[in-house]
Formats: structure tokens, C-alpha cells, sequence
């Protein structure tokens, strides 16, 4: 409507752990890497959620059912967006997990290895042992988690022993199953109470491992007993004193999150081994529970276990709390470790323009707050294929330093089902071969390249051209961190560039409570219902009143006012349009009131323009739902005696349904972008083509529908004030007729206002349309020297 042409693609991010937690439980399977493929599989179907075993498939078979299901889930979609007048282009539809996709994301991969920017480590990563998959730092979330302190006394050695603490010292833990893990004990440099102690070594309970005892800035004094016990690895912190303190690494969790089997070669004494042996193969909970035993009867417990509430790390769409174990996975370097990278993302953030602006300071937070790269590799199977081969050495060792890649033509590869060039298939997992690296992508290294996806980055190079860097990115609040920071940063590597000018930043859908909608809370509904009940121009009216940046309530009570709002916008046509056509040569505007409207409306096209402009799409509407209340409720009303009446007054009449007919093209336009059903159809009562087609109205256009050397007063120097003047006066006359129960269509014989003159003379231009509705016989006009409100006072 505003002149140009625009690239609205359809994307479907399908790849993914959401995706097959959901194939596994609509099928009822699970995916078994080490079994044949079945060509003829035939899944146990639909009505299998919720059982207990699941039936194992092929890793070929368990992605065709991802596809099958993603597609089916898209076309409800589709169908659902499509009535709801979606304006994407659904000719221009990608996927995250197709061919086209898949090719561009493993292109972008390869060049960070070339560059620099990709690269793989063996290092702590944050485990999710229900999926067996590592995570990356922007998916997880603390939980608040009920818990106990144990305080467990570590012998002190003989140099230390001698000090104020005797001969042990008490270290306080919610996770006395990592004792076997413990590397250290920490306490911060300027802890009085631990200072002597800095430099000596005490032994762990149980399992008489000798420890260090060293100072670290990040230990808090005030927590537990003030030093703590390092553990390889039972939380992020453990980590960093890992790190900086250069310690040794003492992995005792596996990925399925139980204590792994054999006893730790640096557990040497007997005793320390048997206790070890009580744990091995035991889940996390079911060690500490074990081990707390253990410590209380071997005298190394202090006191009774403090009930706490503490914060737990999990994976967003996790139910088990996150492991750290030690594992060789990928990495994207996004400025962790690289403080121009990190400034450049910064500047970044700065240089794009956010709606509403505060969104930003979550964008500058979190690449300030970064605690290491982005780690993208996945153990898992639905997604794009890592696409890297190992050579094996002939002791059956992979060679993880020198990956064999693909050439850029074969993209995309899949190493799991394709040998690396110049190897054959039967050399797969031999000595002298070959190995597939069995991962895949994070389903976001793909989405963050959804503006080259769209836009034919490597693939079209006149689309990119004409489309990149794009207009707007619209996403909610909760992936700024995610999809926008990670687009940002994939965007800035490859064109150095942002790849948006703006960013339209939605709140979440809550329910009547303020709840979150989700299905695990039973507080979902449906859309067929709403759409079947309401229609899709209530929806969108719900929607577009929803303020970006806030949360917004789905509420039955608005779409009802959507509805009424189309059902009016075709009502008032009707009514418009059975004036005809203004009578007579020409189309002029003359009488006051008719230009105080189109003065007003002048205002509003300004007022709509400006929100649309900023963004301000709640605004936009706002403005034009209250003009088009008043524009029928009065304005209507007003003039309505003055257009039939073409026969007494023609001039009157052709200036009335002048009027009105312009204000309707206006009114149509402004509000089509919210209400297109209701409003294209109207349209296409009286005027040629799409409405959605037709030029956004012009705030200088209207003046064509007056004649400004008819009247002292034109377009620009109308007077808005007269409409509502005049609305505010037929208002009172209303009000009088309800509360003496007479018919809108009694006489009044008097009308007498009282008022400023400058008000009084704004309603004199408009009075004879106020007498013509409120069937009014004699009207006095009285004007007093004081401010005051104006005041009405109705005779019958």
C-alpha cells in the first residue's frame, strides 16, 4: 500500500529436540543409530504417547518419520495462517532441515573452520542426560530446586593441622555424590579464616584423596562455611575454578548421569575404592543418598542435613537437572574469548534500531555476560549433519586433529550414510578408514541463517542483492539471546553486516491469570474454535492491539470487539454507499461540518502513518478505531438529514455523501491492515481491485475533495474542533430524550448553550446539522466571560 514490493518469506524451523521428543511420542519410538534400516517400517502409529517402552528404529527410519510428522504439523499450520490472512509469500517457503537449508548451513560451517571461526574441543559441556546431548549456554535456565546442605569434614594435613581449624575443616555441599570428583578446595584471597590454610592439602572423606587448598576471587564467603569443595565438574563455577586454576581433570558422571562404572585410578586406597564401588552405575540422586549414608556412619558428617532452596541449571526443554561432563564437541566462536568480536557485537546491537528501544539492554547483557563460545554440535539425529569424516589410524584411534571435509559442490553431506572423497563405504569404521562424525547441528546455526536461506545467499545472487540486508525481524523477547543474537553474529562473520535494520520484539500470549500458555499447563486453546467462532478479523484485532514488548492476555472479551468492529465496517459501507453517487457535476466539499471531519481525518492519516512508521502498530489502530467510532456514531448521524435531503439543499447533499464516501476510502485503508476481511470486501462493493493493492491514503490528497474558494475555510484551515463540537452537543440532546424515555426522534423545543464565544462560534458553523438530528425547534447560543465547560440544557 505504500508503493513497494516486499519479501515476506515463510519459514519452518522443524529440525530439532522439540521435534523428536514430539515424533517420539505421537509414534511411540525411539531412535536405535545401531539398527538396519526397514524400508517397509510401518511406525506403531498415532496413540501410542504416554506408554512406557518405546519401539527402537533406525536412525534413516526415525528422521523420515520427522519429516512426515513436521509436514503434516506444517500443513495445519498453513492452513491455519492462511485463513488468518498471513501476508507471507507462500511461493517463498524454506525449511531448516531441507536440502537447500542443510547445504547453506553446513557452507557457513565449513568457511568458519577455514577461517578460524569454528573449531572443535574436547572440554566440560553442559549434558542434558534425558536426551544425551550436550547444550549450549543460551538454552538453559535456572530452577529453583529443593536440596540439602551436607557438611562434610576433610582431614587436614599435618602442616595445617597445627593452625586454629585442628585437624579438619568443614566444607558444606547440596552434592556430596561429586566428593570422588573433588580436584580442590577454594576459598576467597581475602577470607581471613582460610588464609593460613592457603598453599596445604587435606584429604577427602571416605575416599582419602589428597586435595589442595587454594584461593580463588570467585569463592563468596558468606556461602555454606565460606571454602568449598571443586568438583570436576558440578556446576559452571566449577569450571572456571578448573580453568584459571589449571587442576586436574576427575570425571565421575557419565551421559545417562549415573557414576560411572570403573573406580577412578587416582581412588588408591582400599577403603576409598570400596566406598567408590557402592556408587558405581548409580544415578545422581540414588549416589547421594548412598553416599550420605556412608559419610555418617564413617563419622565425616557434621550435623543434621539443612533443608535449602536452591537455583538448579536445566535445559529449557529439559525435565532433569543438567550435568557438566567432559566431551569433544564443536564450537562457534561468537566473542567469548575474543574482545573485538565481542565490541563488534556490541556496536552491533547499538547500530540496530529495537522496538521498543529497552529490548536492547537484553541483547547488550547477554554479550556482555558470555561465559564461553557457542557450543553447536548435538548428539542427536533430526537436523543437519556435522559434515566432517575422521581418518583412523590403524590402532583403530580417529584422527580428530586433521577432519576430512567435503568440497563445497557435494553440500549437503550426510558422513553417517556417505563416505569422505577418495574412501569407500566398506572402509567405514575400520582401521585405515574412515569415521563419520555422528553429530549434528544445533538446530539454531541453522535458524540464525534464515535471512541468507531466505534471501539465496551462495545460491541467488541478484535475490540477495535486492533483499539483504532486510527490513525488519519480529520475534519474541525470550530468544533475543538466541535467534536474534546468534543471526547478529552469523550475519557479522559472513558480511559484516547486520542483516536487519529492526527488530520488533513481542511480549508472550498469557492467559486470563497472566499465565504463560503452554500445554503442560492445560491453558492452550486451539485456534480452529477461535477462528470457527470469531473469525480471523477478531484475531488479528486481539493481536495488533497486543503492544510489542509486553506480555498481552488472550482474551474471549476482545475478540468479541474485533467482531463487532468488521460487522460495523460492513454495516457503515452499506449505509455510506446507499446514497450513491454525489449528485451533480464534480466532487466538492462545503459545508462546515463536513470539513471539520475531513480535517480531522487529515490529522488521523498523519497520526496512523507515523505510528505504522515507528512501529507502532497497537497505536495505528488505536487511532483509526476511535475515528471510525465517532465517524459513525455522530458524524453519521450528523449528516445523514443532509444527504437524503438532496432535493431541499443540493449543494448540502453532494457536500454530505461527498464526504462520506471519502472518508470511507480512508477509513477502509487505514484499518485493512488489521481487519482485511471485512475491509476487502466492503471495498469491492465500490471500487476496482484488492484493496490491499490500493495506495495508503495522503494527508495533502484529501484537500482534492474540497473547494476551498466555496467557503471562507479550507481543508487546512478547517476546524476540527467542529465535529466534535457537534457530536458533544447531539450527545447531550441523546442523553436528554433516554433519560425522560422519549424517542430519539421527539422534538426539543429548546436548546440552550452555554459557553465560551470562540466555543459557541465553533458550534454555530455546524448547528444546523445538530438542529436537522436532534429535531431540535429553537436553539439559544448564551456566552459567559468565564472559563468554564460548556453546558447544554434540553426543553421538550
Amino acid at each position: 500500500m505504500r508503493g513497494k514490493e516486499v519479501f515476506y518469506p515463510v519459514g519452518w524451523d522443524d529440525n530439532g529436540l522439540a521435534t523428536e521428543r514430539r515424533v517420539q511420542n505421537y509414534y511411540g519410538i525411539t531412535c536405535d543409530p545401531s539398527l538396519p534400516y526397514d524400508p517397509g517400517f510401518a511406525p506403531p502409529g498415532p496413540g501410542r504417547t504416554g506408554q512406557a517402552a518405546q519401539l527402537p528404529v533406525s536412525r534413516r527410519n526415525f528422521i523420515e518419520l520427522c519429516r512426515e510428522l513436521t509436514e503434516i504439523d506444517e500443513r495445519q499450520y498453513e492452513q491455519a495462517w492462511r485463513q488468518l490472512g498471513l501476508s507471507v509469500d507462500w511461493s517463498a517457503s524454506y525449511r531448516t532441515i531441507d536440502d537447500r537449508a542443510a547445504a547453506l548451513s553446513q557452507r557457513a560451517f565449513l568457511r568458519g573452520i577455514a577461517e578460524g571461526g569454528a573449531y572443535q574441543a574436547l572440554a566440560p559441556v553442559l549434558w542434558d542426560v534425558t536426551f544425551r546431548t550436550a547444550v549450549a549456554q543460551a538454552e538453559i535456565e535456572d530452577r529453583d530446586v529443593p536440596g540439602s546442605y551436607w557438611r562434610l569434614a576433610f582431614a587436614l594435613d599435618s602442616r595445617a593441622a597445627s593452625g586454629p581449624h585442628g585437624d579438619e575443616i568443614i566444607i558444606a555441599t547440596t552434592r556430596p555424590e561429586l566428593l570422588p570428583a573433588c580436584v580442590a578446595l577454594v576459598a576467597h584471597p581475602g577470607d581471613g579464616r582460610y588464609k593460613p590454610l592457603f598453599g596445604t592439602f587435606a584429604a577427602t572423606p571416605l575416599f582419602g584423596v589428597r586435595v589442595p587448598i587454594l584461593a580463588h576471587r570467585l569463592a563468596d564467603p558468606a556461602k555454606g562455611t565460606g571454602i568449598a569443595m571443586v568438583c570436576t565438574f558440578g556446576d559452571t563455577t566449577d569450571v572456571t575454578w578448573w580453568r584459571d586454576l589449571a587442576l586436574p581433570t576427575r570425571p565421575v558422571i557419565g551421559p545417562d548421569g549415573s557414576l560411572l562404572a570403573g573406580t577412578p585410578d587416582w581412588i588408591t586406597t582400599q577403603e576409598g575404592r570400596e566406598a567408590y564401588t557402592a556408587l558405581a552405575g548409580r544415578s545422581a540422586r540414588q549416589a547421594r543418598n548412598r553416599i550420605a549414608a556412608s559419610l555418617a556412619g564413617a563419622g565425616a558428617q557434621r550435623g543434621a542435613p539443612e533443608q535449602v532452596t536452591h537455583p538448579v541449571k536445566f535445559y529449557e526443554k529439559g525435565d532433569t537437572p543438567l550435568e557438566i561432563i567432559t566431551a569433544r564437541q564443536w564450537y562457534v566462536r561468537n566473542g567469548n574469548g575474543d574482545q573485538a568480536l565481542r565490541q563488534a557485537m556490541i556496536d552491533r546491537g547499538r547500530e540496530l534500531t529495537w522496538h521498543p528501544p529497552h529490548m536492547r539492554a537484553r541483547y547488550e547483557d547477554w554479550v556482555k555476560g558470555l561465559t564461553g563460545d557457542w557450543l553447536i554440535s548435538r548428539q542427536r539425529y533430526f537436523g543437519v549433519p556435522v559434515p566432517v569424516w575422521y581418518r583412523v589410524s590403524q590402532d583403530g584411534t580417529p584422527d580428530y586433529d586433521s577432519p576430512l571435509l567435503p568440497p563445497d559442490d557435494a553440500l549437503p553431506v550426510d558422513p553417517a550414510a556417505q563416505p569422505p572423497p577418495g574412501f569407500d563405504e566398506d572402509q567405514r569404521d575400520r582401521p585405515g578408514g574412515f569415521t563419520a562424525d555422528k553429530d549434528v547441528m544445533d538446530t539454531w546455526a541453522t535458524s540464525s541463517l534464515t535471512p541468507q536461506i531466505a534471501g539465496g545467499w551462495t545460491t541467488d545472487d541478484d535475490l540477495f542483492a535486492r533483499v539483504y540486508p532486510m527490513d525488519l525481524r519480529p520475534q519474541a523477547h525470550e530468544i533475543i539471546r538466541t535467534w536474534l543474537f546468534y543471526t547478529v553474529l552469523r550475519s557479522q562473520v559472513l558480511e559484516g553486516e547486520l542483516p536487519w535494520r529492526h527488530a520488533a520484539i513481542s511480549g508472550w500470549i498469557v492467559d486470563p491469570h497472566r499465565k504463560k500458555m503452554s500445554k503442560s499447563a492445560g491453558n492452550v486453546m486451539t485456534p480452529a474454535r477461535v477462528l470457527s467462532e470469531y473469525g480471523s478479523d477478531a484475531i488479528r484485532y486481539w493481536a495488533a492491539s497486543a503492544r510489542l514488548g509486553v506480555d498481552t492476555t488472550f482474551d474471549l472479551a476482545q475478540l468479541r470487539v474485533g467482531r463487532r468492529l468488521a460487522i460495523k465496517i460492513l454495516n457503515a459501507t452499506r449505509f455510506v454507499l446507499g446514497f450513491g453517487e454525489p449528485a451533480g457535476a464534480g466532487e466538492t466539499v462545503t459545508e462546515p461540518l463536513d470539513l471539520a471531519m475531513l480535517a480531522k481525518l487529515t490529522d488521523l492519516v498523519r497520526r496512523c502513518t507515523a505510528a505504522f512508521d515507528a512501529y507502532e502498530h497497537a497505536s495505528a489502530l488505536e487511532y483509526a478505531e476511535q475515528f471510525f467510532w465517532q465517524f459513525c456514531d455522530d458524524y453519521l448521524e450528523l449528516v445523514k438529514a443532509r444527504a437524503y435531503g438532496a432535493s431541499q439543499d443540493p449543494d448540502g447533499a453532494r457536500s454530505a455523501v461527498t464526504a462520506l464516501r471519502c472518508a470511507l476510502s480512508v477509513l477502509l485503508r487505514l484499518l485493512a491492515p488489521v481487519l482485511p476481511y471485512a475491509c476487502e470486501e466492503a471495498w469491492s462493493w465500490w471500487r476496482e481491485g484488492s484493496i490491499h493493492r490500493a495506495s495508503w491514503p495522503e494527508a495533502g490528497a484529501l484537500a482534492a475533495v474540497s473547494r476551498p474558494d466555496a467557503i471562507a475555510l479550507d481543508l487546512e484551515r478547517a476546524d476540527s474542533a467542529g465535529l466534535d463540537s457537534a457530536a458533544a452537543a447531539i450527545g447531550a440532546i441523546r442523553k436528554a430524550k433516554s433519560e425522560a424515555r422519549l424517542a430519539q426522534k421527539s422534538e426539543v423545543a429548546r436548546l440552550i448553550v452555554t459557553g465560551e464565544r470562540h466555543e459557541l462560534d465553533v458550534l454555530a458553523s455546524v448547528l444546523p446539522d445538530v438542529v436537522a438530528a436532534g429535531h431540535v425547534v429553537q436553539v439559544e447560543l448564551l456566552p459567559v466571560d468565564e472559563a468554564r465547560a460548556v453546558e447544554y440544557e434540553v426543553a421538550f
